[in-house]
């Protein structure tokens, strides 16, 4: 039986990888696992949460999935990433995809496009109805400093645990992402001790790369991955 483990960013919750694991979940015989770290979801409540709060929910999910599952596969997404990458490093696992990991954040130059965008709409008394606009500004004012620091020392902590990864390894980058930088793709792919790891690029994807214009194509990839040999 295969296990698979799907874990979600900061500040988010299964709904930014759910299009990956409704396929999964119609498409395989599975067992999934989608954890929601403290604090996370649809209602944030991150005010006194901590980055070992997160981990150790992902820790759980992998320890129980591995009791039901013969082979384990981790997906995740942005900080997910991060801590996928630390579980394949700790315990192993059979194969592992991460999506747009935050190993760097923050890409100066599509978040000054996002904006530009976003004053665009503003002009034209819009910006009410930005998507992007009303995503960001959610989260901003939901997320105290407190926790955009606990995230910082999570990525802190788990970037020099990539090296033990062996796991053939899928390495998704959006483009056009305004959070994670494609640097952040590379450093992982030079990082990864595996020697089957490939990193593939995704133009017009944003950050929300699940929910993005591509997500067919990436829903695709995901899955001949982790059905290949």
């Amino acid at each position: 039986m295969i296990g698979c483990l799907c874990l979600h960013g900061f500040t988010g919750g299964p709904y930014e990888i759910e299009p990956i694991t409704e396929y999964l979940q119609k498409n395989t015989d599975w067992i999934l696992s989608v954890p929601t770290y403290p604090g996370h979801g649809t209602e944030l409540s991150l005010r006194g949460r901590t980055h070992k709060e997160w981990l150790q929910e992902a820790e759980n999910a992998y320890l129980e999935l591995r009791k039901k599952a013969d082979k384990i596969y981790i997906v995740g997404f942005s900080m997910g990433g991060m801590i996928a990458g630390y579980l394949a490093s700790k315990y192993g696992c059979d194969k592992l995809i991460l999506l747009n990991a935050s190993a760097y954040y923050v890409n100066p130059g599509q978040m000054i496009k996002d904006i530009a965008n976003m004053m665009i709409s503003g002009f034209n008394r819009q910006l009410k109805d930005h998507e992007l606009y009303k995503r960001y500004r959610k989260k901003l004012l939901d997320t105290p400093l407190s926790a955009t620091r606990e995230f910082r020392k999570l990525v802190k902590l788990l970037k020099p645990e990539l090296a033990q990864i062996s796991a053939p390894t899928l390495i998704v980058q959006g483009e056009c992402d305004g959070l994670v930088p494609r640097k952040s793709a590379e450093f992982l792919y030079g990082t990864i001790a595996a020697s089957n790891k490939r990193i593939c690029y995704f133009k017009e994807s944003k950050h929300m790369i699940c929910h993005d214009v591509e997500k067919d194509q990436l829903i695709d990839e995901v899955y001949q991955f982790l059905m290949s040999e």
